[in-house]
C-alpha cells in the first residue's frame, strides 16, 4: 500500500512538471521499490500454471466436466445437469464454456421460478401467435416471466438474415431454440411461435432442452389448411396460388405434422381461452407450474 500512495503522490505533484516535495531522492527510491514490487508480482504470475485457452474435452465433444460452480454435472449418459455446459452443441473454435457461480437451482428457487419452453408450430394463419401472445399474457399477469418468440419478429433481427429453404428453415429453429432454452434456464417460459414444418427441426429443439432436462412442451395449433387459407391475415396464401410466392409452407412447400404433441389446440369452434387453459395444464403436469 505505500508503494501505492508513494506512486500515486508522485503522478499527483508531477502532472505540472513540478517535482515532489520529498525530492529527487525520495523519488528515486519510491520507483526503486515500484520496480522491485512489479518484478515479485511477475515472478507470482510466471510461477502459476498456464491456464489453456480451450477446454479439451469440450473441443473433443465430450461434456464439461463438474467441477465446482459448473451448476451441473453429467449423468451416466453423459448429459449435463441442471444448466452448465450442453453435451453435444456446436461451438466455435478456441472457446470453452464458462462455469457458472449460480445452479440453475439456486436461481430458481431465489427467484420462485421454474422454467420451461412451450413450442407452437402449424401452418401459416394457424393462430400460433395469437394463442401464444394469450399465453403469455396470462402468465405475466399472474406474475410469471414469459416471454414470445415471435417467428416473424426474430426474422428482423437475430434470424433475419435467413431465407426459407430448407436449409434456412433448419437454422431457423436451431438459433430460436437456443433463445428458448436460454429463458427457460433463468427460470422464465420462452414461448416460440414458429411454423417449423420438419420434424426434424422440432425434435433437435426439444433435444436441446432434454440434454439441460429442462421442460419442453410441443404445442400442435393443428388449425386446418383450408381455415388457414380463408383466414390469410397477410395474404400469403393469395399470393402462393397466384404462383407469385414460392415455396410457402402447406402449399409449395411440406409440413411435417406432430405425430405425438404434448397438446393439439386449434380444433373448429374452440375459444383461445379454453386453448390457453390446456396448454398451461399440461405445462404443469412437466413441472413448470402456472
Amino acid at each position: 500500500m505505500a508503494t501505492q500512495t508513494g506512486m500515486a503522490t508522485q503522478t499527483r505533484d508531477t502532472r505540472d512538471g513540478e517535482p515532489a516535495a520529498g525530492g529527487t531522492g525520495e523519488i528515486a527510491r519510491d520507483m526503486g521499490e515500484i520496480a522491485r514490487s512489479t518484478d515479485e508480482i511477475f515472478g507470482q504470475l510466471t510461477e502459476r500454471p498456464a491456464e489453456p485457452l480451450l477446454d479439451t474435452k469440450v473441443a473433443s465433444g465430450e461434456p464439461a466436466g463438474t467441477g465446482a460452480g459448473t451448476g451441473a454435472g453429467t449423468g451416466d449418459d453423459g448429459r449435463a445437469r441442471g444448466g452448465g455446459a450442453p453435451a453435444k452443441a456446436e461451438r466455435s473454435p478456441n472457446v470453452r464454456w464458462e462455469r457458472e457461480t449460480i445452479t440453475r437451482g439456486e436461481r430458481w428457487a431465489a427467484l420462485g421460478l421454474t422454467g420451461a419452453t412451450v413450442w407452437l408450430t402449424g401452418l401459416p394463419a394457424a393462430g400460433k401467435s395469437t394463442i401464444g401472445r394469450a399465453i403469455e399474457e396470462r402468465l405475466v399477469r399472474a406474475g410469471r416471466p414469459a416471454y414470445l418468440l415471435d417467428g416473424d419478429n426474430l426474422r428482423h433481427g437475430l434470424n433475419g438474415d435467413l431465407g426459407f429453404d430448407e436449409c434456412s428453415r433448419a437454422e431457423n429453429v436451431r438459433r430460436t431454440a437456443h433463445v428458448a432454452r436460454l429463458l427457460a434456464e433463468c427460470g422464465a417460459v420462452a414461448l416460440v411461435s414458429l411454423v417449423s414444418p420438419y420434424a426434424a427441426d422440432r425434435e433437435l429443439a426439444a433435444t436441446l432442452h432434454a440434454e439441460q432436462e429442462l421442460p419442453f412442451l410441443e404445442v400442435f395449433v393443428g388449425t386446418s389448411l383450408e381455415q388457414c387459407e380463408r383466414r390469410d391475415p397477410k395474404g400469403l396464401y393469395a399470393r402462393a396460388r397466384s404462383g407469385e410466392l414460392q415455396g410457402l409452407t402447406g402449399v409449395g412447400a411440406p409440413y411435417e405434422a406432430p405425430i405425438a404433441p404434448g397438446v393439439v389446440v386449434g380444433a373448429p369452434g374452440e375459444a383461445i381461452e379454453a386453448a390457453v387453459d390446456r396448454v398451461l395444464e399440461a405445462l404443469a403436469a412437466r413441472g413448470s407450474t402456472a
